[in-house]
């Protein structure tokens, strides 16, 4: 049994209090004797209403790991941890070292704070003179091994030097030195340095069968792949060696940029390796799935540059999950269970088994066609499996196999009223469809157990299992239940909204999907689950690839209207502006034509009416430069009934060109006398949540960003952006890259910011 805490409070809600995450929390309560300790440490360190995550991490560390026959230290301990005394990793292992050499109950406190460094204050000076001699310690090896150099390593240099810096702080400044030397992360930086040994050679049959016997015969209990040779021949002869891969998305809401991460391991390693990669719906809840999501999940795959082997559902397997079902209960693995879901959770807490767990075999056949014949109400029976309930993981206490659901189903129709749920179906149909690599995050490591356990029981065969951390990204949400919540309730305008990190949303916003796999190549794939990726990464590969392929032009988004005093009204001059910075003027192709007359119109925020040093606007009496025009000078300011609001700029332009100003706008001309330039529609999209993690709030809703989306209705153009069509993408001078909606109509162009530019185009245009 669970060891219950002093005040009979659930342990699951304690740990949680202490600022655990849900998974570590889960897994806790899983493992007896963990469970008592930390209950213990939470009440010795009286701080059971709750404490911040870092002190909490800290006593999950002492519950863990502090030496037992040091228990009578463990109170004095606690109380340095509370009073944050002692706040870092680095100083509990010098507390654990030495009550572990003190074993008698006194010991000299002057002697332990020193020990432990309390009171030791590392600056991030300090820290950044400690990396960067590091750094040019092991300079020539670290430019070898550029980004496989052994970060541990120059940690463990870093800590003897200052053993009391703030690891994340050492982390950062490594990282940021890395990246200064070398750059984005590229594709020969996670290949592996193999030596090549001189073998004979082999037949590929044998080879294939080599190297699959050493991944997957093991021996029990079964806690990793363990085959046959007989099922092992068969898996091969049916793969012919190859990499088999699926991609298991459930088509309950659109995909979002975490799935590009799976994408890209799921199609990437199949492609890789000469393999393949099924696109398999993970279709067993009929009432969260539509015929919409499927559509949607198939050409979002193929937009993201992806070709799947073959496109299968779980509901194609339907009828032989069933059959093994009826095997798992003749080999006595299963039965049908009246509980309803509270009982079942309640008995699962408690490690209880169901009342009707040992129930015999044939009546569990007989209830079990009775669900399937839609004899029994819905809520009234389910099929679970006889796993393990006094095992330490949860996720073998009697899994749910099938449960009873009246719903159509939009890709098998009535036929079925009985669903099975994803722990029974998954593996299985992984095992049917001869899946070598099943490759999931992290959360479903805990359910490796089970996936292998049914497996096992029925005889099938069993894939290589390998969990990877999930892609999280700064100041969004990776929730389909709460991103389903923001498009229900309208908070944005569809799964496809740009302000979403959907990868609809991203392609409407004009996001390459060649960037967004450039992004994830970037942050490589590892088990490290405890990192988020700042948005910025992704909008530097979304610059690097739009930079080559998305041409310049030019929009004012808030126009004040400039009128040249010595240039005739109602002349214009047809000039030649660049597509490419390094256009040549002899290349029609790439330039076009901008109209210059006596009306200019620039940004309003590249006037005002004080100069200064480091200003490179307009403002009275100064000159700038137009873009591929002439210079101007202000020479007059209209301003309104106020007296402070600037509603015109009279200027004085110079044709020969002899004046050299520092700064440069961008700007549209009427073009022709007395006509409005081309008014276009412009929307800024910016970052959807104001925190970088709103996954953490409990009001996450109102972390939402008031200025996610802004339109401007009154933008003006050039001439030239009237030609275009839905999802071109431009570069609009100093103001950042935009792609056409597919709102625009021929009254109306509408164009989506997809990301700024890398400095402020409100600099004034230096």
């Amino acid at each position: 049994m669970v060891v219950e805490d002093k005040n009979s409070e659930k342990p699951l809600d304690l740990f949680l209090k202490i600022g655990l995450d849900e998974r570590t929390a889960k897994n806790t309560i899983a493992n007896n004797k963990v469970t008592a300790n930390l209950t213990d440490v939470i009440h010795e360190a009286a701080v059971t209403d709750g404490c911040d995550r870092t002190i909490g991490n800290l006593l999950y560390t002492v519950a863990t790991k502090f030496p037992a026959n040091a228990i009578v230290h463990r109170p004095t301990l606690l109380q340095y941890i509370v009073s944050l005394k002692i706040k870092t990793p680095a100083q509990l292992e010098a507390a654990f070292s030495f009550f572990t050499i003190i074993r008698s109950e006194n010991f000299k406190v002057n002697e332990f704070e020193e020990a432990c460094g309390i009171g030791v204050e590392v600056s991030a000076k300090d820290i950044e003179l400690a990396v960067n001699e590091i750094f040019e310690e092991n300079k020539i090896a670290i430019l070898e091994q550029r980004y496989r150099t052994n970060v541990g390593e120059l940690f463990g240099h870093v800590r003897k030097r200052q053993p009391w810096a703030d690891p994340k702080i050492v982390k950062q400044l490594i990282d940021a030195n890395l990246y200064a030397l070398f750059g984005e992360r590229m594709a020969a930086d996670d290949e592996k340095l193999v030596k090549k040994k001189k073998e004979k050679p082999v037949k590929v049959e044998e080879e294939n069968f080599k190297v699959h016997t050493e991944i997957f015969i093991s021996d029990r209990p079964v806690l990793r792949a363990c085959n046959s040779r007989e099922i092992l021949e068969k898996h091969l002869k049916a793969t012919g060696g190859k990499v088999f891969t699926r991609f298991p998305p459930e088509p309950n809401g659109y995909l979002h940029i975490g799935h590009a991460k799976a994408m890209f391991i799921d199609f990437g390693l199949a492609k890789e390796r000469g393999g393949c990669c099924y696109l398999r719906y993970d279709d067993t809840n009929p009432e969260a799935e539509k015929k919409e999501y499927i559509d949607h999940i198939e050409e979002i795959v193929r937009w993201m540059g992806w070709e799947p082997y073959k496109i299968t559902y779980t509901s194609d397997y339907f009828q032989d999950l069933y059959d093994l079902a009826l095997e798992l209960i003749r080999r006595g693995h299963a039965y049908v269970d009246h509980q309803t879901p509270e009982e079942i959770k309640e008995y699962r807490e408690k490690k209880m088994n169901s009342p009707w767990r040992d129930r015999p075999i044939a009546e569990s056949l007989k209830l079990f066609d009775e669900m399937r014949r839609g004899m029994i109400d819905e809520g009234k029976a389910t099929l679970r499996m006889k796993q393990d309930m006094q095992s330490d993981n949860y996720n073998m206490y009697d899994l749910i196999a099938y449960r009873i659901k009246f719903t159509p189903h939009p890709h098998a129709g009535d036929k079925w009223c009985i669903y099975p749920s994803y722990d029974y179906s998954h593996c299985i149909v992984d095992s049917l469809e001869n899946i070598t690599h099943s490759l999931c995050t992290l959360e479903f490591e805990t359910r490796r157990a089970s996936y292998y356990w049914l497996l096992d029981v029925l005889g099938l065969y069993l894939p290589y299992v390998w969990e990877y951390s999930r892609l999280n990204v700064t100041n969004t949400l990776m929730s389909k239940r709460k991103l389903n919540r923001l498009v229900t309730e309208k908070r944005i305008d569809g799964w496809d909204s740009p302000c979403l990190m959907t990868l609809a949303g991203l392609r409407r916003r004009g996001v390459p999907s060649t960037s967004i796999n450039a992004f994830v190549r970037g942050i490589g794939i590892t088990r490290s689950d405890c990192s988020i990726i700042h948005l910025n990464r992704l909008e530097y590969h979304i610059r690097e690839e739009l930079n080559k392929t998305a041409p310049r032009t030019m929009v004012v988004l808030h126009p004040l209207k400039v009128v040249i005093t010595n240039l005739e009204a109602g002349s214009v001059m047809d000039l030649d502006a660049k597509k490419w910075p390094d256009a040549q003027t002899d290349d029609a192709s790439s330039l076009y034509k901008v109209p210059f007359s006596n009306v200019v119109y620039i940004e309003h925020t590249d006037f005002r009416m004080t100069d200064s040093k480091d200003y490179y606007g307009l403002a009275p009496g100064k000159s700038v430069l137009l873009r591929y025009a002439f210079p101007i000078k202000c020479t007059e300011v209209i301003l309104g009934d106020d007296k402070e609001t600037v509603v015109e700029i009279r200027a004085e332009y110079d044709p020969s060109k002899k004046t050299k100003p520092k700064g440069v706008l961008h700007w549209v001309a009427e073009p022709s006398h007395g006509v409005e330039p081309l008014k276009v529609e412009v929307r800024l999209f910016d970052k959807l949540f104001l925190s970088e993690n709103p996954a953490e709030l409990d009001d996450w809703l109102g972390d939402l960003n008031p200025h996610s989306k802004v339109v401007i209705q009154g933008a003006y153009a050039v001439p030239s952006l009237k030609k275009t069509a839905v999802g071109d993408t431009f570069q609009f001078e100093r103001l950042g890259y935009f792609v056409v909606d597919r709102d625009s109509t021929s009254e109306n162009i509408v164009f989506n910011r997809t990301v700024t530019l890398r400095d402020s185009y409100g600099k004034g245009g230096k």
